[in-house]
């Protein structure tokens, strides 16, 4: 059964990638027109997008990316910027 949800019970909520990663707390909903275009996600300190971006303060992740939201976001791999460990040395 679908559920409806506030934007405003959505604020501050964990998003989580589809493969269990804690991405960050979802920060804000972007709304155009009469739909969700996208949520923007903040870096967090123990988050996953801390560790990629570095000083960026958080990232836009698309709705279509976005798979699931209950208690907490489940998003999509694809949203997670590329990372490669060897760029830091």
């Amino acid at each position: 059964m679908l559920k409806m949800k506030k934007i405003s019970e959505c604020y501050d909520m964990k998003v989580f990638t589809d493969e269990g990663d804690y991405f960050g707390d979802l920060d804000e909903a972007i709304v155009t027109t009469n739909k969700i275009f996208g949520w923007r996600v903040k870096a967090t300190k123990n988050s996953f997008l801390n560790t990629v971006l570095g000083s960026a303060k958080g990232v836009i992740v698309p709705h279509p990316l976005v798979k699931s939201m209950g208690d907490i976001m489940i998003i999509n791999k694809s949203a997670v910027p590329s990372y490669n460990p060897e760029d830091e040395e």
